[in-house]
């Protein structure tokens, strides 16, 4: 996004602000139509309630009467300079206010492209100025759209071109201290947008409800710990997580759309741990996790949809140990856990629906023990399980529908041995045929 690309995006959003007033001659017919209006409406609807059948007709007139006479004819034109009066103010009112709009929009302007020009400079000092002059800027903005302008350049400049540390070259300091200048203005660039994202959304510096863009961001490292993304849509579409720590731990993404579809957490962790997905609908479709340990525990997903679909359980550990599922749809359908471990270990399923249709379970751990359906839909329809080791001990399944129906055991381990409860529809129970090598079955169960 170049200065003047941002500087023909301000004057455009202030044209559409220009102040629009209809002609006087316009305004002034239909305030005295209105007035008219309503002045006959009390008038009829006072008549009506005193039950009035008709005037008392008066051929001569007294002096007090006519006096009154007088009076209600000045009052009439007093009434209707009034109205006049009214609405010139009005108008000079909504002229000075559109004024006063235009200056500080000029002001904010002016200040905007000293910013934006502060971090296109070499030194890193003066792009961290930049980087809080913007933020500051977001702060003092006269209109809703000039934050979220801000907003969308201090995104931006996460998006720029990127090299992570693992991919500089070897033996070359002078490379590494740009990569740490270039990393600690980005980091400050998450820090003031978490510290935003953490205000009480009635605070006049609150940035809640705006719009946040990090398609294809790549993240070493970044603190969103306890921000809460509401009402807004965000994209971390595309996004890498190649190294450090990125915690979103205890944040919470409430309404509207968020999105992760197509993220690659392939090193250093990401921690969901104790985020709230609320409402709405967070995707993280076709995600790889391959080489960062990513934490979803104590994660609550209670409302809206939540959609795993497509993604690669590939290596290291994902962690939804006692996460818990209310209310949600959660989707885990076509994914495939192939390497690593994916702890479900005590998590809970209550009311909504979690989704495991043709997932593939092919390689690694996935574990399930100690996990509680207590209601809603758990669905394995179509799974197969030909290499991994799915651990159901200690799972109790009681007021679910749970259902393995059109499952497929091919090899690994399916450990049910200690689930207590109720059978879960669909599992090939001894009926005269024999059970899968590899599936386990409690006593209960079978007998």
């Amino acid at each position: 996004m170049t200065e003047q690309t941002l500087k023909t995006t301000f004057r455009r959003r202030a044209e559409r602000r220009g102040l629009r007033l209809w002609h006087v001659w316009i305004v002034l017919p239909l305030a005295f139509a209105t007035a008219v209006t309503v002045a006959a409406t009390v008038f009829y609807t006072g008549w009506d309630l005193l039950e009035a059948r008709g005037l008392k007709p008066e051929h001569r007139i007294d002096s007090q009467t006519l006096f009154d006479l007088v009076k209600l004819s000045f009052g009439v034109v007093a009434g209707a300079g009034a109205l006049v009066a009214l609405i010139v103010a009005y108008r000079r009112q909504r002229v000075d206010e559109d004024g006063a709009l235009r200056e500080a929009t000029r002001l904010h302007t002016e200040r905007f492209t000293t910013a934006v020009s502060q971090l296109g400079n070499d030194s890193a000092a003066v792009r961290l100025g930049g980087v809080h002059a913007l933020a500051g800027l977001a702060d003092d903005a006269p209109t809703r759209d000039l934050r979220q302008t801000c907003i969308d350049v201090l995104c931006a400049y996460l998006r720029l071109p990127y090299t992570a540390e693992a991919d500089l070259p070897a033996r070359d300091p002078e490379a590494r201290h740009t990569y740490l200048s270039l990393r600690e203005v980005r980091h400050t660039v998450i820090r003031l947008i978490r510290d935003h994202l953490r205000l009480n959304p009635r605070d006049p510096h609150s940035w809640r409800g705006h719009h946040f863009d990090f398609t294809a961001v790549i993240f070493d490292g970044g603190d969103f710990s306890e921000a809460v993304f509401s009402g807004g849509t965000v994209s971390f579409n595309g996004a890498v997580f190649s190294g450090g720590t990125v915690s979103f731990s205890g944040s919470g993404f409430v309404g509207r759309k968020v999105d992760f579809g197509s993220a690659r957490f392939s090193g250093g962790a990401v921690s969901f741990r104790r985020t709230v997905f609320s409402g709405g609908t967070v995707s993280f479709r076709d995600a790889v996790f391959s080489e960062s340990p990513v934490d979803f525990g104590r994660a609550q997903f209670s409302g809206g949809t939540v959609d795993f679909g497509g993604a690669g359980f590939a290596g290291r550990k994902v962690d939804f140990e006692g996460a818990r599922f209310s209310g949600s749809t959660v989707s885990f359908g076509d994914t495939e856990f192939s390497g690593g471990t994916v702890s479900f270990h005590d998590a809970g399923y209550f009311d909504g629906a979690v989704y495991f249709g043709r997932v593939r379970f092919s390689g690694g751990t996935v574990d399930f023990g100690g996990a509680g359906f207590a209601g809603g839909t758990v669905d394995f329809e179509g799974a197969r399980f030909s290499g991994s080791t799915v651990d159901f001990r200690g799972a109790r399944f009681s007021g679910s529908t749970v259902s393995f129906g059109n499952a497929a055991f091919s090899g690994g381990t399916v450990d049910l041995t200690q689930a207590t409860g109720t059978a879960p529809s669909g599992l090939p129970l001894p009926n005269g045929s024999p059970v899968p090598t590899g599936l386990l079955l409690p006593s209960t169960w079978t007998s």
